[in-house]
C-alpha cells in the first residue's frame, strides 16, 4: 500500500515556457512552485500526495484543473487574491524571463483555513511537507510554526524546505527533518562562512534551536547533513547538468518519501540525493522515474566527516 504525503503549497503558480521545436516555439503550460515541483519527484517515487494549496483568480482557476494528477490530490482554499505566475523563454537555451507576477497575499481567514486544511491532511496522513511560498508576503512565517508544532506534537512527521523567518518559526515545532541551502544560510546571517567548517557550526545551531536531521545543499559541491551527532557529506555521481534549477527541492522530496516509507535517515538521504542528481539531467523541474532513481542511489556516497565537515581520515 502506497504511503502519502501531505505537501503544503501556499500559494502555486502558473508557469509558461516557450521551449524551441525544430525552430517553432513550443509552449508549455504547467503548475509551479516549491511545492509543486516536490510533489511531482515524490510521485514520481511511487508516493501518493495530497497538496495543499490557496487557489484564486484567473491564474487559479488553471491551476485548479493543471494540478490534480496520478497519485496527486489537491485540496485547496479558495483566495481572494490572484495566484502569480510567470513566463520563461528558453529558446537559446538559457531561461529568459520575459514577465512574472508574485500574486496577491493572503487575508488572516484565509491564512486560518489553509492551516485548518494541512493540519487535517497530516493528521490523517501521519507525513507533512511545508514548504515556502514564492514571495514572502504571501503567507506568515507563524503559519509554519503552529503547523509544525501542532502537526509534530500529534506524531505527524514534520519535514520542512525553509530559510528565514519561515525556518526560525518552524524550528520551534521541532521538524523532524530540515533541509536549507548553503546560500540561505548564509543570507540568514545563520553561517558565517561557505567553507564546511562554517556550515557543520550552522548545522549544530539548527539542531539546538529544535531540527531534527539537517541537510545543506551546496549547488555543485556535495551536500553536509548532520545525522544523529554524525556529520556526513553527500557526493553525487558525475553527471553533465541540463537544469541545475530545482534540484534542492527534488532532493527533499527524495528525503521526504523515504522517511515517509521507514527509511533510516541515512538511506533517505541517499534516496533524495539521487532524486537531486537526477533533477539535474533533466529539463523538467522535479520529474524522473523511480528506476532511474533508484539506480542512482547505488552510485551515492556517504563519507563520513569530523565534527568540523571535512572528511574523516
Amino acid at each position: 500500500m502506497a504511503v502519502t504525503v501531505v505537501v503544503l503549497a501556499p500559494s502555486p503558480l502558473l508557469t509558461v515556457t516557450i521551449e524551441d521545436l525544430a525552430g517553432e516555439p513550443d509552449i508549455h503550460v504547467h503548475p509551479g512552485g516549491q511545492g509543486i515541483w516536490q510533489a511531482r519527484m515524490l510521485t514520481s517515487l511511487g508516493v501518493r500526495v495530497v497538496l495543499c494549496a490557496g487557489l484564486g483568480g484567473e491564474s487559479g482557476d488553471v491551476l485548479e484543473h493543471l494540478i490534480p494528477g496520478d497519485g496527486l490530490e489537491l485540496r485547496a482554499v479558495r483566495l481572494g487574491a490572484r495566484n502569480g505566475g510567470y513566463v520563461h523563454d528558453r529558446r537559446d537555451g538559457d531561461r529568459t524571463v520575459v514577465a512574472q507576477a508574485p500574486g496577491g497575499p493572503l487575508d488572516r481567514h484565509e491564512h486560518d483555513a489553509l492551516y485548518e486544511l494541512t493540519l487535517t491532511a497530516g493528521l490523517e496522513h501521519g507525513t507533512a511537507l511545508l514548504s515556502g511560498p514564492h514571495d514572502d508576503r504571501v503567507v506568515p512565517a507563524e503559519l509554519y510554526g503552529r503547523l509544525a508544532a501542532d502537526l509534530q506534537a500529534n506524531g505527524t512527521l514534520v519535514a520542512v524546505d525553509l530559510s528565514g523567518d519561515r525556518l526560525t518559526a518552524a524550528l520551534r515545532g521541532r521538524p523532524a527533518l530540515v533541509k536549507v541551502s548553503h546560500e540561505e544560510l548564509l543570507d540568514d546571517g545563520r553561517a558565517d562562512s561557505a567553507e564546511a567548517a562554517g556550515l557543520a557550526a550552522a548545522m549544530r545551531a539548527l539542531r539546538a534551536d529544535g531540527a531534527g536531521t539537517v541537510v545543506v545543499s551546496r549547488a555543485a559541491d556535495p551536500a553536509l547533513a548532520l545525522v544523529d551527532d554524525d556529520v556526513v557529506a553527500v557526493h553525487m555521481p558525475p553527471l553533465e547538468p541540463a537544469e541545475p534549477k530545482g534540484a534542492g527541492d527534488s532532493m527533499t522530496a527524495g528525503m521526504v518519501a523515504g522517511l515517509a516509507r521507514g527509511d533510516s535517515p541515512v538511506d533517505a538521504l541517499r534516496v533524495g540525493a539521487a532524486c537531486g542528481a537526477l533533477n539535474v539531467v533533466r529539463r523538467g523541474l522535479g520529474t524522473g522515474s523511480a528506476d532511474a532513481v533508484a539506480a542512482l542511489a547505488d552510485r551515492i556516497e556517504i563519507v563520513a566527516c569530523t565534527a568540523d565537515g571535512t572528511p574523516a581520515g
